[in-house]
């Protein structure tokens, strides 16, 4: 009998695409061979992750690297009786076999948010974890598709577009600012509100990822709920912005969203794999190159496909809070992504 987790996990992936029966996941049997490297797996996020993507019969071969005690974690991940293939990679001389042959590329490297820390304090620790680890990227698996966790997204995917047009390789459809978690957050906490199934809820979100850069579209939401006031709606804005402060405090200094922030790039790279497999209309938010406002770099739906990017979709009616929300991050969105930039190109 499979095992509880297992035939959970597949359930859950299995519902996101209950809309057409073309987005079911494909079986081992029929899906192809498919590399996913996780930078970082040794971490906080890391870890979870790579149980997750262990789970995921997309992935045949799983690549684990960390500076340090990727061994163990691989020897613990790869004795789970899924089709992916485990290997566990430390140290520097040892990331470029861990990228050969990668057809996506999760980063969730680097340190994870502290309270009292500022987005700037992560910046100036995780900026060059991300130039080293896309400078690797560029020469053993140009062509892969990159998922970016390491915060600040803003920023690090500026970062990374940098590095890979500095070496030749940059591919917007190819690099991805994971913001996922932002629209499970809006999801639960709308639901939560509305009194709805949480399972039948979406709601975009778009802008950035940090702080007021996050902006849940509830007027969007389906399925729609007549039920909620103005101040509703501000308040599950203020809190989906606030999410993973709201997690640091409650962790009291133990932590950040580690489980919640593994659970959703797990879910954005199974969409990039079903894109990847040719799976239509596979829809997800994400922080990508965009030309749907003046600002180089924005979040909104994409549709993946083979290509990784196929379409950056517009933003759709706003309300006049949205209006005034977005016209409200630009400012902020636009500064983390030419520091981002100004890192990239003086370092």
């Amino acid at each position: 009998m499979r095992s509880f987790v297992v035939r959970s996990v597949e359930f859950a992936l299995r519902r996101r695409g209950a809309a057409s029966s073309n987005r079911r996941l494909f079986s081992s049997d029929s899906a192809p061979e498919r590399k996913v490297a996780i930078l970082g797996a040794a971490g906080g996020i890391g870890q979870p992750l790579a149980l997750l993507m262990k789970l995921n019969p997309l992935v045949s071969d799983l690549a684990l690297y960390d500076i340090a005690g990727t061994p163990g974690v691989a020897a613990d991940v790869g004795h789970i009786n899924t089709r992916a293939q485990v290997a566990g990679y430390a140290g520097e001389e040892q990331l470029g076999k861990a990228l050969e042959g990668s057809d996506v590329v999760i980063i969730p490297a680097g340190v994870p948010r502290k309270p009292g820390m500022t987005r700037d304090d992560l910046f100036n620790i995780n900026a060059g974890i991300v130039k080293s680890l896309c400078t690797a990227i560029a020469k053993y698996c140009p062509s892969a598709v990159v998922n970016m966790i390491s915060n600040p997204v803003n920023s690090t995917v500026p970062i990374a577009s940098e590095v890979f047009k500095r070496a030749g390789t940059y591919d917007e459809k190819k690099l991805f600012g994971v913001t996922t978690l932002d629209v499970v957050r809006a999801k639960t906490f709308y639901a939560g509100k509305a009194k709805v199934s949480v399972a039948d809820v979406n709601v975009p979100v778009v802008g950035g990822h940090a702080g007021i850069t996050i902006l849940p579209l509830f007027s969007q939401a389906t399925p729609a709920s007549n039920d909620l006031s103005t101040e509703d709606i501000k308040a599950l804005t203020k809190r989906t912005q606030d999410g993973g402060t709201e997690v640091v405090e409650a962790k009291a200094g133990k932590g950040s969203a580690t489980l919640s922030m593994a659970y959703a790039g797990a879910i954005f790279a199974d969409a990039c794999l079903k894109g990847l497999n040719g799976v239509p209309d596979i829809v997800e938010c994400s922080f990508v190159q965009s030309s749907i406002t003046e600002l180089p770099f924005f979040a909104s739906k994409v549709r993946l496909g083979k290509n990784g990017v196929e379409e950056v979709l517009g933003l759709g009616p706003l309300s006049d809070y949205e209006k005034e929300g977005l016209e409200n991050l630009k400012p902020e969105l636009k500064a983390s992504i030419e520091k981002g930039i100004r890192f990239a190109k003086d370092n």
